[in-house]
């Protein structure tokens, strides 16, 4: 499947291949949270379309700390056959954008540690690692709101878009 892909805002008739993909996308763990995510009305979701046939989808969310808007990509799928062919890189800029133009200071993601694909699109996207301490000048005593904020779980590692 070439990427010549149309984005839009979910709608109800999405979900099922929403569910298929976070099934083919995440580990069981995840899985849940995930599916919870998508289908609630906290954010916003976006999905890549080609010919009638959705490619993946980012789950967008904001948030306020110290009096500042904030942005998250908090989930990116793409389907296992459409990978590789820049669908994640297509709605990653086209989140940054959405959250850049609701006045997010920052968009942050976060993946697993191990999640090479998920940190080469991210780093793609011109998104850089931030740890603890960066986070910790930024936010002070709230990082650990922040950690809440974004659905942050073990292992992960947190990047911060570079505008």
């Amino acid at each position: 499947m070439e990427n010549t892909s149309s984005i839009r805002q979910i709608t109800p008739n999405d979900y099922a291949k929403l569910k298929e993909i976070i099934d083919l996308s995440f580990p069981i763990f995840f899985r849940y949270f995930a599916s919870h995510s998508v289908s609630s009305d906290d954010g916003k979701v976006i999905v890549s379309e080609t010919q009638g046939v959705i490619s993946g989808f980012v789950k967008l969310i904001k948030f306020n700390l110290n009096s500042q808007k904030y942005g998250c990509i908090l989930w990116i799928a793409v389907h296992p056959s459409c990978r590789r062919k820049g669908f994640a890189s297509n709605l990653t800029n086209a989140g940054i954008d959405y959250l850049k133009n609701v006045d997010a200071q920052a968009v942050f993601a976060s993946t697993q540690i191990r999640n090479n694909a998920a940190q080469a699109t991210l780093g793609k996207a011109v998104f850089r690692k931030v740890g603890f301490l960066g986070l910790w000048r930024i936010f002070g005593w709230r990082v650990l709101s922040f950690y809440r904020d974004i659905w942050y779980a073990p292992g992960e590692v947190v990047f911060i878009h570079i505008s």
